[in-house]
């Protein structure tokens, strides 16, 4: 499945939007950590996209039980893909935001949230992608359910907005 996206600011919320109703679509709850995370994740590489690329770019997900895969029976421990191809050839670049920034921590998010993510060049473009796995229920009390982990952010300083 995928989604046109304009240059403008707010296709941002538009392409969460659309990925909620995927999800919905395939009996994954709004409240469910993977469709919490995969929002995010979605709103931050369309972002990073219209942001720094000033160019359209197409929103693609690959989610276990759509129409265009074959009928198979979803699993407990699936994997959904979130992938942004644009046509700047720029390839991504986590940054350190000091705490005072007010931007400049996108990547670093994707990184904690996903439990893989790249990027490749695609035609004259590129394209980031990242991955999250629909594991089994999780164990009460359980840290971080989803993700990657922050091991490799333990130094950035982060704060709510």
């Amino acid at each position: 499945m995928q989604l046109e996206i304009r240059p403008d600011p707010a296709e941002v919320g538009r392409a969460r939007s659309w990925a909620r109703s995927r999800l919905t679509g395939l009996g994954i709850a709004a409240d469910e950590p993977l469709a919490e995370n995969l929002i995010l994740l979605v709103s931050e590489l369309v972002t990073n996209a219209v942001v720094h690329t000033g160019r359209p770019a197409v929103l693609r997900l690959s989610l276990p039980g759509a129409p265009s895969e074959a009928p198979e029976e979803v699993t407990p421990s699936v994997t959904v893909r979130v992938e942004v191809a644009d046509t700047s050839s720029r390839a991504p670049v986590p940054r350190c935001a000091r705490s005072d920034a007010t931007g400049g921590r996108g990547l670093a998010l994707v990184d904690c949230l996903a439990d893989r993510w790249g990027w490749s060049p695609e035609g004259a473009g590129k394209s980031i992608w990242c991955e999250l796995d629909r594991c089994s229920q999780p164990e009460e009390g359980a840290a971080l359910a989803y993700g990657g982990g922050l091991s490799a952010y333990e130094g950035l300083a982060f704060e709510a907005v």
